[in-house]
């Protein structure tokens, strides 16, 4: 498996395309954004004006998901799922066991996956997903909870994701 940066994202061909149809109808929806604003905005006080800023706000949204879409497919490594097995890394799914015996699989790559995979995924870029980046079968590895506390998981298996 080649060496990622930490802002590259695996992405599935599916999620890929899903997410630049999503960013293309954003971006085709800017003219039609820009004439509601300007519509509210004739309707008078801008500072009572309660249509005008909430559609400020949801053009502010959609603005922010266009920056957030376009940096994504930009760094997104598309259909190249890794072909080798035992190694954790953004495209695999792996088995892991926490140190309270619990076992959990999922798919390390990116959270857009959720809407084509029935596996959990955890981004590579997560306390988890960063833990277990390199790990071998049987290997241990700990990382740091948002709340401070320590966790230790065992990599069971790690296989190429296969959609």
């Amino acid at each position: 498996m080649s060496t990622e940066t930490s802002s590259t994202t695996w992405l599935t061909q599916e999620a890929y395309d899903r997410l630049s149809r999503e960013l293309q109808q954003l971006i085709d929806n800017r003219p039609a954004m820009a004439q509601e604003i300007n519509a509210r905005r004739e309707e008078g006080d801008l500072r009572e004006n309660g249509g005008y800023h909430a559609a400020r706000e949801e053009q502010g949204k959609q603005e922010g998901r266009i920056a957030q879409l376009t940096q994504l497919l930009r760094d997104a490594k598309v259909g190249e799922a890794p072909t080798s097995e035992g190694t954790a890394g953004p495209g695999m799914v792996v088995t892991v066991r926490f140190d309270d015996e619990d076992e959990e699989t999922f798919l390390i790559g990116s959270r857009e996956e959720t809407g084509t995979t029935d596996l959990d995924v955890y981004s590579s870029a997560s306390p988890l997903g960063q833990a277990l980046a390199g790990a071998k079968e049987g290997e241990q590895r700990s990382y740091s909870t948002p709340t401070g506390k320590t966790v230790t998981v065992t990599l069971l298996s790690a296989k190429p994701y296969r959609g």
